[in-house]
Order: C-alpha cells, then structure tokens, then sequence
C-alpha cells in the first residue's frame, strides 16, 4: 500500500499562536506519535515496528542517543522517536517517476519538509554536468564515476568524507579506513558542528572526551543541573530517568533561558499518573539565564563553593587534580557579582539558593547540550562546569559526573570508530599494524573548514554517508556556493533533503537501508552496533523488508566503493567485510581500546559498557596525568542597545535537520517555522507588537551583516535582552568564520542580531 505524501508545499509563515504549555508528553504525546505513524506506515506497520524500536532483540532508534535502561518497556520509544521511525518505515516511495517530474530548480524551491514528505528513495540516481533532472543509475556506474573523480583528483585532500551519526559502528569503521586508506584525514561529521566543544573541554581536563555518567549515575545523584538542554523535545526519554531520580529523592535545577514545557512538568506516557493524573514537577530552581552566561554563573558559583568552609574535597583536590591554586586564585579574586548579574539576568536571591541546594548534595551531576557548546566561548565554559565538579569531587563516584547529551544515535560512536579529522597517533598506528598501510599523519579538514576548501577549489568532490550537510551547515549562501563549486557531490542518504537540491557539476544520490529494514548479505541477516550518549555498545536488527530491491547497506556501498577506488593495490578484504560484519567486529576489537572480544559480548543482551578511565577508577589520561582545573577569563556577549541576542534552535515537530511537522506544540506555535520568540517586554521596547512581521539582522564585529526575511514576532517569556528562532531557517545568519574558539563549531546560540519591522 502506498502512502500519498502532499503535494502542496505549505506556508511557513504564518502560524496560529497560543500560550506555551507548562508539562510535556501525557495522552496527547501518544496521540500525536500513533497518528503520524498511522499517517506514513498504516496501522499494522505502526504496532509491528514500533513494538520493536530500542528492545533488546530489536533496531536502535534512528533519533537521539539517549541510553536505554537494562529493563525495557514494551513501548522503549518517545513521542519523537516514533516520528523518527515513522519517517523511515514511510510506505511513501520516491521512485525515478518522480525525479522526472520535477528539475532540480524546482525541488530548490521546496521546504526541507515537503522534500522529506515525499517518501523513501528507491533507487541510485545521477544528474549529469548540465542536467537539470536526476536520472536512474546502476550501482556499478555510480561506483564508477566516483572512482574517475577521486582517481582524477591531484591530492587524496582534495576529496572530503563526511558522515552523520546515524551512521552504525560497522559502516563508520570502515569509512574512516576507506578514506584513510587512499589517503586523506578529511573526515568531518556532525560532531564538529554540536559537541565538539565538549570533546575539546573533557578531553583536556579529564582526558576523556566522553560523559563519565551512567543511567545509574543519574538515578542515584542528589543534585542534577541541566543546562542549555531541552529534553522533552531533543532528549524525551530523559524525563523519564528524572522522574526516576526525582522519586529517588534528587532535586533539579534548571539553567536556560527559555521555560521548557517538560522540565516544568512530566506526564509519563507509561505510568497511570502520567496518563491521568498531574505528572511529576521536575524542576526545583529555575535559573533563567541570559544566553551565553553559564560560564559565569558557574565561575561566581566555584568562588563561593571556595569561599565556605568545608565545602572543598580537598583529599580529592590533593591526589587527582592539577592546577588548583591557579584556578582558586583566579576564582577568589577576579570573579564579580556586579558582573556575573549583568552576564547571566539572574539575581543574587536565586544565586544563593542554587548555592545551598549544591552545598547540601552530596553528589552532583551536571548534563549540558547545545545550549553551552555552540558559543564563541563554548569551550571555557563547559571547563568552568567542570571546576565546579571537580571542587567537590563530583568525579568518578556513583552519582556524580560530566553529562554531555549527544544528539544523533550514534554520533559518539562514529568518533570512537575513528570518524575524527585530527585522529590520535595511536589510532593510526593501530590501524597501520592491523591493515599494513600507512594512514596519512596531517591532520584533516573539520565541517568549517571543508566548507572553505570547497569555496576556494581546493577540495573539488565532497562525499556525504548520510546527513543533509547544505542544511546542517552555518552561513547558508556561503556553504550553498562552495558545494555548486565541486566537481562531484555523492550523499549516501535515505530520503531527500536539501542538500540534494544544491550538487556539484555532477551529483550522486545512493540510496541506502534505514535502521528499521532487514539487511541480508552473502552469509546471512546482519546486524549493527551502535555507541549510545553514556558509551553504551549494542545491537541493532532491522525487521522489515527494504523499502526496495535497489537498496545497499552503508557498509556494502562503502566495500564496493573502496573495491572500485583502491584496486588491486587494497589488502584489506573488503569482500569479505560486506559478507559479513562479523568480520568488521574482528578487526575493531583489535584496532579501537575498549572492543577487544567484540563479537562475543555484543550477542549478550543489552551489549555492553565502554571503559571510562575518570569513572571506573580516577584515573585522568591527560598531559599532566591528573584532572586539570583551568582558569580562562570570563566571557559573555555585550549587546548595543535596541539589539537582542538570538539563539537557534528545533521545534517540537523537528530533529535536527528533518522537519517532521510544522508545530512546536510545547511552545503554542502551530502550522508555521518563521517566527522569533522575544519577551513581551523587549518587544514593546522596540515597538513590535505580538503578530508583526520583522526580518532579523545578524550584526558581526568585522563590520558584515546576514539578513533572513519575514519571521512572525511571538511575545513569549524567554530571558529578557534574548530572543529565539529556528533553524536552518536561521543559519544563514551565523557566518562561517562565527565559530567557538577551539573547537570551531559554529557559534549559533548568541547572534547579535536587530529587528527590522517589515
């Protein structure tokens, strides 16, 4: 049976606006995930694939990476899971009929949800230089055009590879060796744009560029602080581990400038209470910041952690950390409460209270997502929270920890299968001893810089395992001319996106089996793996039958790809890897730390844990050996007067890139995109009533300026002096170059921007 998408593009612009909800999920989260599933896949498809999504025997949800607790619910899935399910086990087709139907001009013109509602791909298809519509293509011809480009190419860099974190351990390890094998670290990914900032804080600190925190961690804390994090739209079952730890007697402070729907109040979908009855209130504090000051508030929190006697582990201090005094001193005598007001918009009331509720918890566990890491000073910041941890030894005992929530479900695991432009020496030496070739040592090209490459000719094919780059991307006009600019442009992807509007003088789109389909090769049915936000490894299964015969596996296409590109001059049994993954697995336990008997104990159930050196035993792998407080100056953003500062951020009906609907249900916000959420006050003060249309100006030290058109104004009671839009409508106002010190992942939570009625 097919599903008829619709062929209407909608407007985006002009949405019914209500007051936001104060609790999340409940009945209606149920409602909303059975209709839309209904909606894409009828309703045995719905029972049949949903009953399977996160359980022990089943697929991994191709959403969030939120980890899965040891014992599951029959329905282990979200309102947004389940709409991410639903996009993928479509029965919506999109076949060379229709590519022959519209020119790539006129699917330019489309919304990103429109070309998303149009159903799976079916087939490989190829727009020939001066083409204006993809045409079908053979597999065998679609290796082969690749293969004359990259062979053509005068350097292995000139080539870019990025990948998503969607893609499987399996696919990703042999990506990275792939392009390692002919010769470039040019391997950005999804990472570089959302927690690279973490990976570059934790990793000088800790050591780890990982969480330190389990399920248990969370359940068994006194205190959680969540900062810069909405989890009842980008994280939904995490509400339900703070209900748990809630229960266990945790309390919960809230760092974010906007009031988020299911931190205020939780409606368990799988509880009596949650269907009936009230839920459960998380939140105890709510500290409403202003964008971009967390680094302070943390910094004045430290001073008075510092400054009240007993409140310092200091056996803890003594043994594990480096750089103590530097950091006390730093702490003790530069930070200001005058200053930290005017950076964060709280009050000193609220200061003091988050202050008793830390000194009276015994273990603290800190969880952040973008809301800390995508700032110009993301990197200082997310070291201050780990001062803050360190201080009372909120390290590596149960019920304490770092909390980066990752977004993608297997974003953590690409980089730890060597997905990373700057690998470490040990990786590559690892990989040099199992496959005998010598992996390129320079370091490659991240998102950002890729970006650049492609603008200025000196990377010509860009090759996408999934993702929609175009859309994810900073600096839209700039990131859109640097792809037109390439000689070929391939994505490996499931349904269309943006990014296949926006091609090379050639273009491939090689379509590709999703986490819910059954992948069956020369020795047998396959499995996949996949690394979870807190470093858990399992299984994933796929149960249902490809949505069409031409479809390849991301492993099958990555072997035959490698096959036709390296030739005979490859020992690496790529055939053999696309017969079975076990193969893949084998050499994983010997090349990436922590593997080693892979094959053995991802078949027990619920797999398992990846070590944690800073968890598991205290024990800091940095340059100095121990934990390392650090002592950066504070930053914040100065704002000129009659300017706000902007935040990009999703939807409810959103994750990531992929718009599953137009309403942000949480938020009052109903059948539109283009609106800016400003506090009534700040409205007024500008003399934009609730309803007015205004275009919204990014303003840049160096003098430029981005403009994006007619966004609707919502009075809405966000931080005053900040404002809130949505991307990738909003990307094009952060230029390329707005990036986080460091990690240089673009810095879209603290735009300068002004509002110019229209």
């Amino acid at each position: 049976m097919k599903r008829t998408p619709p062929s209407g593009d909608p407007v985006q612009d002009a949405p019914e606006v209500s007051a936001p909800q104060q609790s999340a999920a409940g009945l209606p989260a149920i409602g909303h995930s059975l209709r839309m599933a209904q909606q894409q896949m009828g309703v045995k498809r719905t029972a049949l694939t949903l009953l399977k999504v996160n359980q022990k025997d089943g697929f991994d949800c191709p959403g969030c990476a939120w980890p899965e607790p040891d014992k599951r619910h029959a329905a282990e899935f979200c309102e947004n899971g389940a709409k991410a399910v639903a996009e993928e086990a479509t029965l919506r087709r999109v076949t060379p009929a229709f590519f022959a139907g519209h020119t790539v001009a006129d699917l330019a013109t489309r919304s990103g949800y429109w070309l998303g509602q149009q159903g799976r791909l079916t087939q490989p298809m190829y727009l020939a230089d001066g083409a204006d519509h993809y045409a079908p293509i053979s597999w065998e011809r679609a290796f082969d055009i690749v293969a004359e480009e990259l062979r053509a190419l005068g350097s292995p860099d000139e080539a870019v590879f990025y990948t998503s974190g969607r893609t499987s351990n399996e696919a990703a390890f042999l990506y990275q060796l792939f392009a390692r094998e002919y010769g470039t670290n040019n391997l950005p990914d999804c990472s570089n744009m959302c927690h690279e900032s973490s990976g570059s804080a934790l990793t000088e600190t800790l050591g780890v560029g990982k969480g330190s925190v389990l399920l248990d961690d969370l359940y068994h804390a006194d205190l959680i602080i969540v900062a810069g994090q909405n989890p009842g739209t980008n994280h939904p079952r995490m509400l339900s581990a703070l209900e748990k730890a809630k229960r266990n007697g945790a309390k919960i402070i809230t760092v974010n400038p906007l009031p988020e729907a299911g931190m205020e109040r939780f409606k368990n979908p799988q509880t009596p209470r949650g269907l009936a009855g009230s839920g459960t209130p998380l939140t105890d504090l709510f500290l409403q910041i202003r964008l971009g000051g967390d680094q302070a508030l943390f910094r004045l929190l430290n001073k008075l952690i510092l400054e009240t006697e007993g409140a310092v582990d200091e056996e803890f201090i003594r043994e594990h950390t480096h750089g103590f005094e530097e950091f006390a001193h730093t702490a003790r005598t530069i930070t200001d409460w005058d200053e930290t007001l005017q950076a964060t918009g709280l009050t000193r009331t609220a200061i003091e209270q988050a202050l008793r509720m830390i000194l009276a918890a015994n273990r603290t566990v800190v969880c952040w997502a973008m809301g800390l890491t995508q700032h110009k000073h993301a990197v200082p910041t997310i070291k201050e929270v780990v001062n803050f941890l360190l201080l009372r030894g909120n390290i590596g005992r149960p019920g304490t920890g770092v909390c980066p929530v990752r977004g993608h479900s297997n974003v953590q695991g690409d980089r730890t299968m060597g997905i990373f432009e700057r690998p470490a020496p040990a990786f590559l030496d690892a990989l040099e001893k199992e496959f005998g070739f010598a992996p390129p040592r320079a370091h490659g090209l991240d998102t950002v810089r890729s970006i650049h490459a492609l603008r200025d000719g000196q990377a010509k094919v860009f090759f996408a395992m999934g993702g929609n780059f175009v859309a994810a991307s900073p600096d839209t006009a700039v990131t859109e001319d640097a792809m037109r600019r390439a000689r070929l442009t391939v994505h490996v992807s499931t349904k269309l996106n943006r990014s296949h509007t926006v091609t090379g003088a050639r273009a491939l789109i090689l379509p590709t089996l999703g986490r819910t389909e059954r992948d069956r090769q020369a020795s047998g049915e396959q499995f996949v793996t996949v690394e979870d936000s807190m470093g858990m490894v399992h299984a994933s299964r796929g149960r249902l039958e490809p949505a069409s015969e031409h479809l390849l596996s991301e492993p099958a296409i990555v072997c035959r790809l490698a096959r036709r590109v390296l030739g005979e001059h490859s020992r690496t049994p790529w055939e053999e890897f696309e017969k079975d993954y076990a193969a893949i697995r084998d050499r994983i336990s010997r090349v990436v730390p922590g593997f080693e008997d892979f094959n053995t104990r991802i078949a027990r159930p619920g797999g398992f844990t990846l070590p944690h050196a800073p968890r598991d035993d205290r024990r800091f792998p940095t340059a100095t050996g121990k934990a390392n407080f650090t002592a950066a100056p504070v930053e914040y953003p100065r704002v000129p007067k009659g300017r706000l500062l902007l935040q990009t951020l999703r939807s409810h009906d959103q994750y990531n890139t992929t718009v599953y609907g137009l309403d942000d249900r949480y938020r009052g916000i109903k059948g539109g995109r283009r609106v800016v959420l400003i506090h009534p006050d700040d409205a007024a003060g500008l003399g934009l009533a609730d309803g007015s249309y205004a275009d919204l100006t990014s303003e840049w030290t160096d003098g430029s300026e981005r403009t994006a058109p007619g966004f609707r104004v919502v009075h809405y009671p966000t931080a005053r002096g900040c404002a809130a839009a949505y991307y990738p409508e909003t990307n094009v106002l952060v230029p390329l170059d707005a990036t986080a010190d460091t990690s240089n992942t673009p810095a879209s939570k603290s735009l300068v921007i002004r509002l110019t009625p229209v």
